[in-house]
């Protein structure tokens, strides 16, 4: 006979509370504490310093030649950066071409720019009426109807703007060929299949998804650009930085010349940098479901994560 025993169930214990603890982060605070001593330090020095004189600054800065340098200077940079857009489309579109000769001249020029200082390029194209005294129209090998001199014909501001802008060319042909070949061929192939020629296609169904890719390069050429146009002191053009370092020999403020010019590059620098930001947000509509934040919206995140983040350390 078998004798069968029940085993009586085991008690069941209700689940003890979970302590969470947050994960500590001294090294972030150990960051923000000597960048916050730094901080301090440099506006210490920026407030107590016997060499700024910031009222020399404020002069210099609403400077008549600063502003007329100033004008150049944008000038300069939206110049140099259309005859570096026209260019580097043409450019881009030639060096794709499957025209081998066309295809080989943009390899050339994108070498021969791209592999040359910019100041080289500036004083070449200043001191090019030594190697062509006068330039003419006619037939080539032929009679010459019309001739200008060089010098008379291309001044300070047209050999800086060549110089700039054609170099630009070189570095904005990479930038748009890269965004034109990041576009799938299945758009080319459906494009064709719709009857749209070459140029329609490139026109509107190929640049308008490249401009993703070739926004943010191109937005920081133009940053580069505007920087890149202190060059132009060197060819004697009274632009921002030649107009700060005449007031700095002529008043002996070296430094409070040097801020008052900086900080206009850094205004002028941060406007182009707000109007990049807000393309890329135009252009990303298509290829994310949320649009990033802007940078309103990123600096109230960014005080809620940092209040967020005080408050669990003093918890902790």
């Amino acid at each position: 006979m078998t004798i069968s025993r029940t085993t009586a169930p085991p008690e069941r214990r209700a689940p003890e509370d979970i302590e969470a603890v947050a994960v500590r982060h001294p090294g972030r605070w150990i960051a923000v504490a000597v960048i916050a001593v730094l901080a301090a330090m440099f506006i210490h020095l920026l407030a107590t310093s016997s060499v700024l004189h910031w009222d020399v600054i404020g002069q210099i800065f609403t400077y008549r030649t600063v502003l007329a340098g100033l004008g150049r200077t944008l000038a300069l940079t939206v110049l140099a950066m259309a005859i570096g857009l026209v260019g580097g489309n043409l450019l881009a579109v030639m060096r794709l071409s499957t025209n081998p000769v066309l295809s080989g001249i943009s390899r050339l020029y994108i070498w021969v720019f791209r592999g040359t200082p910019v100041l080289v390029q500036l004083f070449f194209w200043n001191f090019l009426g030594a190697l062509v005294p006068t330039v003419g129209l006619g037939i080539p090998f032929g009679p010459t109807f019309v001739t200008w001199n060089y010098n008379d014909l291309v001044g300070l501001f047209t050999a800086a703007a060549l110089a700039l802008g054609l170099n630009e060319a070189a570095y904005l042909a990479e930038i748009v060929r890269a965004g034109i070949t990041s576009v799938d061929e299945g758009q080319t192939e459906a494009a064709h299949a719709l009857g749209l020629t070459q140029g329609q296609t490139l026109r509107r169904v190929v640049l308008p998804q490249a401009m993703r890719v070739i926004v943010p390069p191109a937005g920081n050429e133009t940053v580069s650009m505007l920087k890149t146009t202190s060059l132009v002191s060197a060819i004697a053009l009274e632009d921002l930085t030649r107009a700060g370092q005449d007031i700095a020999s002529r008043t002996l403020h070296q430094i409070p010349a040097l801020v008052a010019i900086s900080l206009w590059y850094l205004l002028l620098t941060s406007v182009l940098s707000f109007g990049q930001y807000y393309i890329e947000r135009y252009y990303a509509r298509g290829t994310s479901r949320t649009l990033p934040d802007t940078p309103w919206q990123k600096v109230r995140h960014n005080l809620l994560a940092l209040k967020r983040a005080t408050a669990t350390g003093g918890a902790g």
